[in-house]
């Protein structure tokens, strides 16, 4: 047991977008999680300077009070050793600085809101000096594909200035609804993450957001849908799904912002989640030293695109529209 005074935490880009309420816990390790609201509530946790409500989504460079605690090492976090192997599988690159996964989806990246633990937490079980792996950033727990974890301190603040800078280039495979009719689509609307939809906190497209940029640029036309890679110069929560909105092609899967029948079509052809995939990330670095790392396809998406393009499930489908296109 320690006592810790009083802390002031800059958040960084990997706790941007996390509840106030988790972050705390999480900080806190076993600090009774009644303490922990009544800490909120008393104001004693302040961000910016101001009371905020337990699920305030903190964001990116927030400076975070926190008053004087006793606390606890937190409790070990048990992580199924069935998920660990799956990590130890889905390593796409490793070297003493750096680890790139192929994030399984279904798995978030850290515990919290329901999760007893995470990528991070599987991730810190198959290395030693486990506890100094950190993230570098964020994936949706049901996007899969390229996730950056740093091994070293010195890494993780490098990658935090290439990320800020736009330096490191992400893209992303995703299956949008309708048929896009250039081969390029450029998206440069800002996002507000402080709508909220019936109560529900979201994303929108809005003038007085933050400034977003995404590229559209399609792969391969499929009935009533087209794949896509998107490139994005910004990382802004639910950024593709709302920019494919905002354009009239909603995600395939994704059942905040789509289209409902449209997913219950996708649904007809396997698809489980949202169809999103980081599908690879060009890190800069010295000449004839930069990385690039690809993250394949999952097989749950090929077997989607497949059924897709079936001329058996193309036909079956067309019977009940599905070869119409909703903008």
């Amino acid at each position: 047991m320690q006592k810790r005074g009083v802390e002031h935490v800059r958040i960084d880009a990997v706790q941007h977008g996390r509840r106030l309420d988790n972050f705390l816990t999480a900080h806190f390790g076993s600090l009774p999680k009644s303490r922990i609201y009544q800490m909120i509530r008393r104001g004693e946790v302040r961000v910016n300077g101001g009371r905020v409500r337990p699920d305030h989504r903190i964001a990116e460079h927030d400076d975070v009070r926190l008053p004087p605690a006793s606390v606890s090492a937190p409790e070990k976090i048990h992580v199924p050793r069935r998920v660990v192997e799956q990590l130890r599988c889905s390593i796409l690159y490793q070297d003493p600085t750096l680890l790139v996964l192929n994030k399984p989806a279904g798995l978030p990246v850290h515990s919290g809101s329901g999760q007893a633990f995470g990528v991070i937490d599987a991730a810190r079980l198959l290395f030693s000096a486990g506890d100094s792996l950190q993230l570098v950033h964020r994936l949706d727990r049901d996007t899969s594909g390229c996730l950056l974890i740093a091994r070293d301190h010195e890494r993780l603040r490098e990658l935090h200035d290439q990320f800020r800078s736009g330096k490191i280039r992400k893209r992303y495979t995703a299956l949008l609804q309708g048929n896009l009719g250039r081969p390029v689509i450029r998206v440069d609307v800002p996002l507000d993450r402080e709508a909220r939809v019936h109560g529900e906190r979201t994303v929108r497209a809005d003038a007085g957001g933050l400034p977003s940029q995404s590229r559209f640029r399609v792969l391969r036309h499929l009935p009533g849908a087209t794949l896509v890679s998107v490139a994005i110069a910004t990382g802004r929560t639910h950024q593709i799904r709302v920019h494919a909105q905002h354009i009239g092609h909603p995600v395939a899967g994704d059942d905040r912002y789509g289209s409902r029948e449209f997913n219950r079509r996708m649904r007809g052809c396997g698809l489980k989640r949202v169809f999103l995939h980081a599908s690879s990330l060009a890190i800069p670095g010295r000449p004839g030293t930069g990385l690039n790392v690809e993250a394949p396809l999952p097989e749950d998406l090929e077997r989607v695109l497949q059924r897709l393009a079936s001329p058996v499930a193309t036909a079956k489908k067309g019977k009940q529209g599905f070869l119409e296109s909703r903008r």
